[in-house]
């Protein structure tokens, strides 16, 4: 197991007898002259092993080991002296040191200590994975087939290291199912690290993501790990690839290639172990074809394409997914949707998927905590258009077989006769009530009460007729 390797050491031959001997085993060695600058260099490079002197100007290893054992209680740590005693042994060991050994360094107590070391961070490693899966929070919801689809998917891909493109429209969780991918994963101990790569300006698009060197552009006044160091071992989610200049794909191109690149700034090559999901609300295709993306990039990282469905596709889902925003944000006391309304909600076209879903149910916490929310309770936009004038108290529109009806002044006034009046009504109808679907046939042939393939039919002829 090739392994990334911090020493924390005084002594400058301490450090580069240890470099040796660990570098010739494959590892990669990082190395610090002070605790200061060791704790600093662990809290960017997420070592997989450290070993750390006791005895050390300033900071001494004794407190490091505790602040370390603050911030990652799973790392194992090797403590280093030249003045061991049976009671600093243990005093080491009760701080959370996993091994202890002495100066002059013996090479097979090294290469042993680091053997075990990386073997108990793998078993770690698969605890946390195993509670991350047992523990839901990375569960995507919904029954229905969309969903279940998917969920199928995701659960086969998951233990594979293959890269994953996702697509979907903004709001359909495509992070949560960056989030389930890597918690089944064998990575699922090592940092999930994600990149919205719309959010960061350009120039520092590369930064964020390689890292740079001191000194490398102004304001770079200190050495710094990038996004593909820190997820080392790792899954590494970048959001919005789309939005990635042509500059910048072609270095990930490169990581993908050969799993090295070079910090801004830097000539040191870093060999990276980093499984990439990558997503977007974008047709790459058309990006491609308009020169904005590069097809080489596009074809590396949909070694598994997987398509996340909008909401307006699954409306089934909505009841489950509001009663698990309800647990979420405010489990005591919460509203209570009428069936009228849930209808109304499964109706709506949701443009903003999930996340507008689950807004709208934190609102109407907010709102109607511990009681009803009915048709007049909800936005203008969401209310069928029957239930709008009740809603707000005005007075009763007048019925369909009023001559008086506005709506129907115009079908009168034009002459119309029967047959052509009734043909108007309703191409105006379904046209109307397939925008409150968002152009969801299925949706719309269920709310009308019509068949399926009859409506189709139906809707056919209305766009002939349009031509």
């Amino acid at each position: 197991m090739r392994a990334r390797i911090l020493i924390i050491d005084d002594e400058e031959p301490i450090r580069t007898s240890l470099r040796g001997i660990l570098e010739d085993e494959g590892h990669e060695i990082f190395d610090a002259g002070s605790a200061e600058d060791g704790l600093d260099l662990a809290s960017r490079l997420n070592p997989d092993l450290v070993f750390m002197d006791i005895w050390m100007p300033g900071l001494d290893g004794m407190a490091a080991l505790k602040l370390l054992h603050e911030t990652r209680p799973d790392l194992p740590v090797v403590m280093i002296t030249g003045h061991g005693t049976i009671e600093t042994a243990v005093a080491a060991i009760q701080c959370g040191a996993y091994d202890f050994i002495e100066k002059p360094l013996s090479l097979e107590k090294v290469l042993l200590v680091v053997v075990r070391g990386l073997e108990l961070y793998g078993l770690r490693a698969s605890n946390q994975a195993l509670a991350a899966a047992l523990s839901g929070q990375t569960d995507l919801i919904g029954n229905s087939r969309p969903m279940l689809l998917l969920k199928e998917n995701l659960g086969k891909v998951a233990p594979a290291d293959a890269w994953v493109l996702l697509t979907g429209e903004n709001g359909t969780g495509k992070e949560l199912a960056a989030r389930a991918l890597h918690a089944g994963s064998p990575r699922a101990a090592r940092p999930l690290v994600a990149v919205n790569c719309a959010a960061i300006p350009e120039e520092l698009i590369e930064s964020e993501l390689f890292g740079h060197e001191k000194g490398a552009f102004t304001g770079a006044v200190e050495t710094r790990a990038g996004r593909f160091e820190i997820a080392h071992k790792g899954t590494l989610f970048l959001d919005e690839i789309a939005d990635m200049s042509l500059k910048t794909q072609a270095r990930i191109l490169r990581i993908l290639q050969e799993q090295t690149f070079e910090r801004v700034g830097g000539t040191r090559t870093i060999h990276v172990d980093v499984r990439v999901i990558a997503a977007t609300n974008k047709k790459l295709e058309d990006a491609i074809a308009a020169g904005s993306f590069r097809a080489d990039l596009y074809y590396r990282l949909a070694v598994v394409p997987l398509h996340l469905p909008p909401l307006r596709e699954r409306t089934g889902d909505i009841p489950l997914l509001a009663a698990a925003f309800i647990a979420q944000i405010s489990p005591t006391d919460p509203p209570h949707f009428s069936a009228e309304t849930l209808q109304a909600m499964e109706q709506y076209a949701w443009p903003g998927n999930v996340r507008e879903l689950r807004n709208f149910v934190e609102r109407m916490i907010i709102l109607h905590a511990g009681r009803a929310v009915r048709l007049g309770d909800l936005p203008p936009e969401m209310r069928p258009a029957q239930a709008a004038p009740e809603a707000q108290g005005a007075p009763r529109s007048a019925p369909l077989d009023d001559p008086d009806n506005p709506r129907l002044t115009d079908f009168i006034t034009q002459g119309m006769d029967f047959k052509t009046a009734r043909a108007a009504f309703e191409a105006r109808y379904l046209r109307a009530k397939l925008h409150a679907c968002g152009g969801n046939i299925t949706r719309l042939a269920e709310l009308v009460g019509l068949e399926r393939s009859y409506l189709h039919r139906k809707l056919k002829a209305l766009a002939n007729d349009d031509e």
